[in-house]
C-alpha cells in the first residue's frame, strides 16, 4: 500500500460476520511477534527475581530479537500493508523529522513522574568495558526489528481492530479519536517513560493516519530507536534503554 493506494479501502470497514472470532488468523500474525517480545521481557523479569544477575541475561536481548524477526520472516507475505515499501521524499522526510523529535522529547520528559517502575535499562558492559557486539545487536534490533514489529501491533492491528474487528478493511485515515486515543495510551504505559511513550505513540498514530502507510511510522519508530540507541552508548545514559 503506498500513500495515495486507497483500492483496498473504497468500500469502507466490513461488518465481521455474527459468528466470527474476534481474533482473526490475520490479527493473531501481528500479535504473536509482539507477545514473543513481550514474553522475553516477563521470563527476564522473573530471573532476576529468582536470582540470576542481570550481566547473565544480557543474552535474552539477542534471543529476543532473533525470535521476534523470525516471526516476522514465517508471516511476512501475509502482511499486505507491507507489500509496498515507499513513502515519497516528503513523506520520508516528514517521517525522520518526526522520528527525530520524538527522541528529543524521549529523552527529555524523563522527570520522577513520568517514570512507571525503577527501569535498571541494558548495560553491555563487562568489566567497565563496552561490548560493542552486545551493544550493537541491541541498537539493530531496537531499529530495525522492534520498530516493524511494534507497527504492526499497535498501529495495523490494535488502531484499526479497535474501530473495527475486520482491521484489515479500516483506512487508516478513517479512524477516529477513540482509536488514536486507546492506542497511544496503551502504548506509553507499555514503556517505564509512560509520558514519552504516550508522545511517541500519538506522534506514530499521527504518522499513520496522515500518511496512510505503515512505512511513515515504521521509519520515524527505526529513527527514534536508532539514534536513541547512539546517544545511550555515547552519554553512558543505560536507564533508557
Amino acid at each position: 500500500m503506498t500513500e495515495h493506494d486507497d483500492t483496498r479501502f473504497a468500500s469502507g470497514p466490513r461488518p465481521a460476520p455474527v459468528d466470527a472470532p474476534m481474533l482473526s488468523r490475520a490479527a493473531w500474525m501481528r500479535i504473536l511477534p509482539f507477545l514473543a517480545y513481550v514474553g522475553f521481557i516477563f521470563a527476564g523479569d522473573m530471573l532476576e527475581r529468582l536470582g540470576y544477575a542481570p550481566d547473565g541475561l544480557r543474552w535474552l536481548y539477542p534471543a529476543k530479537v532473533a525470535v521476534v524477526a523470525l516471526l516476522l520472516a514465517v508471516f511476512w507475505r501475509h502482511y499486505a500493508e507491507l507489500r509496498h515499501a515507499s513513502l515519497s521524499p516528503k513523506g520520508a522526510l516528514v517521517a525522520v523529522a518526526t522520528g527525530a523529535l520524538v527522541l528529543v522529547l524521549w529523552i527529555n520528559l524523563d522527570a520522577g513522574w513520568m517514570i512507571v517502575g525503577s527501569p535498571e535499562g541494558y548495560d553491555p558492559r563487562a568489566d567497565g568495558r563496552i561490548d560493542w557486539l552486545l551493544a550493537a545487536v541491541r541498537i539493530a534490533g531496537a531499529a530495525l526489528v522492534v520498530p516493524v514489529m511494534e507497527e504492526l501491533f499497535w498501529r495495523s492491528f490494535l488502531m484499526r481492530w479497535i474501530a473495527s474487528p475486520d482491521f484489515q478493511s479500516v483506512d487508516p485515515s478513517q479512524l477516529g479519536l477513540k482509536s488514536f486515543v486507546i492506542t497511544s495510551v496503551l502504548f506509553g504505559f507499555e514503556h517505564n517513560l509512560w509520558l514519552a511513550g504516550i508522545v511517541a505513540g500519538l506522534a506514530y498514530g499521527w504518522l499513520y493516519q496522515r500518511q496512510r502507510t505503515l512505512w511513515s511510522p515504521i521509519a520515524a519508530h527505526a529513527v527514534t530507536n536508532g539514534m536513541l540507541g547512539m546517544w545511550v552508548v555515547a552519554t553512558g545514559n543505560w536507564s533508557f534503554w
